[in-house]
């Protein structure tokens, strides 16, 4: 049987592949906070979570949404963003109601304040709620200004894709700094890393835009950098310290 004869078969394997990498690329992202979510609501307890991580995901995810609107790129690319976002507010919201349940007497911080010393640690959802509509009002009335320039275009897909690329730096200076992964998920970890090469690969097929493919890259290494510390400080323990903090894990894929 030729070729030809074969197109009834692989004509709709190759869709139904297609279908299957467009859906891991966009609700893949979210899955590695699923048990964290599930976690802190067993727990009550969101101190092992970092919010900041919500806040560059938030950032990073706004910014490609209005790199779309200059240059088009895959469709599953832009669902990602949207998905990633609603994922993120959810996240922000059971942190805050858990984090502000277990304060006591403790002087409520809103966003209107605008105290710096309390910037991103506020006393309600809505005020979260209220800085990034604030973000995506002025980043998307400065997009609409400059979208004819081709230069401001490319560096807000820069800008969207390098601030996603960071995520993992922050978790590799604390494991750094305190010569130890302790209290940092290896399971974790491994999903970031199988994630990102994924991502990274779906880019380079699919023909993305190159900011897309550099940070991909960069992600993978930083998650790499990440295992070669784990296995590294296993290897080596620390001599134990008196109240030494524990790293928290801070990653997206």
């Amino acid at each position: 049987m030729d070729a030809r004869g074969l197109d009834w078969l692989l004509v709709p394997l190759h869709q139904l592949v297609s279908w299957g990498a467009a859906g891991a690329m966009v609700f893949g992202g979210v899955v590695p906070y699923i048990p964290q979510y599930r976690d802190i609501r067993r727990t009550q307890n969101a101190e092992g979570f970092s919010t900041h991580v919500c806040l560059l995901l938030l950032v990073a995810n706004i910014l490609r949404i209005l790199f779309w609107f200059g240059r088009h790129f895959e469709s599953p690319l832009l669902w990602q963003s949207i998905i990633m976002i609603l994922a993120m507010l959810v996240m922000l919201k059971l942190c805050t109601e858990v984090r502000v349940a277990n304060e006591l007497n403790v002087k409520r911080r809103l966003f209107a304040d605008f105290d710096p010393h309390h910037f991103w640690h506020w006393s309600s959802f809505a005020d979260y709620v209220q800085c990034v509509l604030a973000f995506t009002g002025i980043a998307g009335y400065v997009t609409y200004l400059s979208i004819d320039s081709a230069l401001f275009v490319e560096t807000l897909g820069f800008l969207a894709v390098l601030t996603e690329a960071m995520l993992g730096v922050p978790q590799l200076y604390r494991n750094h700094h305190h010569q130890s992964t302790e209290g940092m998920s290896i399971k974790m970890v491994l999903m970031w890393t199988s994630g990102d090469t994924f991502k990274t690969a779906y880019f380079l097929l699919n023909g993305a835009p190159l900011q897309f493919s550099v940070c991909g890259l960069l992600q993978v290494l930083v998650d790499l950098a990440i295992l070669a510390q784990a296995y590294t400080f296993s290897r080596h323990p620390p001599k134990p310290a008196p109240h030494m903090a524990h790293p928290t894990s801070a990653k997206a894929l």
